[in-house]
């Protein structure tokens, strides 16, 4: 391998250039060129073309090292704008008085009104009127006010270096809304460990932030691992008492930013299966007291039964007994 060096030569040669950054490497890589006149070597040194090599030396002035400053690549001839004032004047006016629409819309009311000009030309016009501060976009008024959320004193979002490695390491928590029948709503918790698919649900009356603490408690009693982050939208119930739970326990909290559920896919999907699989083909009472043992029956079926497509058609169990950590035999339903 052969190597060049560009230092008190180089200095010597060059003496105090007043040069941009990119015009010193520019100077290196035509010094280079001229001392081996080997094409592949400061192509490969530099990560050059050889037709930007070329074009730069025969630019390069070896008596003038300023020669080496980029030069501006503007056309010698430049288009002239072929509109009149008053035409710049009647765009102005138009979009000033119809802010939202478009050049192809006041094209065609310039149209109407006697002005042949294309739509391509109208926006050029617009664009000329931005530049020179004649055209200021009006300013936008939200329609709806957003209810400002209070600073969360626990909750942070996730960090893009945490990537769950282990089960237990990232716990997707929802809600889901069940309306079977007229009159009836009920609150679904779902809670799904991502590694393992492991799903801990249990229905309330209510979704509010002490309920969903409580939740909490059946979460870490159902959940064959220890809970170590949670992951929650937005939604109320996962403020106040949940929140402080989760800081009492030490459970990282981490709170998607607005309008992205699909951040929180993996419980999403969930509630679909829970929808599809349970409630739609499983004939229930629709009272909390009645429903959670249908409930927790279906859970065990899903955990300990039902094979899943991710994780190669085994169950969560089997998933988790193949790392070691639940034993071989399956868990009854009453210990759960």
């Amino acid at each position: 391998m052969r190597v060049f060096g560009l230092t008190w030569q180089f200095q010597q040669r060059f003496p105090e250039i007043e040069l941009s950054p990119r015009g010193q490497e520019r100077l290196r890589v035509l010094t280079l060129w001229r001392e081996t006149r080997d094409v592949d070597v400061v192509c490969r040194t530099f990560g050059l073309s050889r037709a930007t090599l070329y074009r730069w030396a025969r630019q390069f002035d070896p008596h003038d090292p300023t020669s080496v400053r980029a030069r501006s690549r503007r056309p010698r001839r430049v288009r002239q704008a072929t509109w009149t004032s008053a035409q710049l004047e009647a765009v102005r006016r138009l979009r000033a008085q119809y802010p939202r629409w478009g050049k192809a819309k006041l094209a065609v009311l310039l149209q109407r009104a006697g002005d042949r000009l294309s739509a391509s030309t109208v926006g050029r016009m617009l664009q000329w009127l931005k530049a020179h501060g004649r055209l200021v976009e009006p300013r936008r008024h939200a329609i709806s006010a957003r209810k400002r959320r209070p600073p969360r004193p626990y909750a942070v979002r996730k960090p893009a270096d945490y990537h769950p490695q282990a089960p237990g390491d990232l716990v997707q928590v929802d809600t889901l809304d069940v309306r079977p029948v007229p009159g009836v709503i009920l609150k679904q918790f779902t809670a799904r460990d991502v590694i393992s698919r492991w799903d801990v649900v249990e229905v309330h009356e209510r979704a509010t932030a002490r309920v969903a603490a409580q939740f909490l408690d059946t979460l870490q009693a159902r959940l064959p691992v220890p809970v170590r982050a949670i992951q929650v939208d937005g939604g109320s119930e996962f403020f106040a008492d949940f929140e402080a739970a989760c800081q009492q326990r030490q459970i990282r909290l981490f709170a998607l930013p607005p309008r992205s559920p699909k951040l929180n896919g993996k419980v999403e999907r969930a509630q679909r299966t829970h929808t599809e699989e349970f409630y739609e083909i499983t004939p229930c009472a629709w009272t909390v007291a009645a429903l959670n043992p249908e409930l927790r029956r279906w859970e065990h079926t899903y955990n300990t039964i039902r094979p899943h497509q991710a994780l190669a058609y085994r169950t969560p169990l089997q998933f988790l007994q193949d790392l070691g950590i639940m034993p071989l035999t399956r868990p009854s339903l009453s210990h759960m």
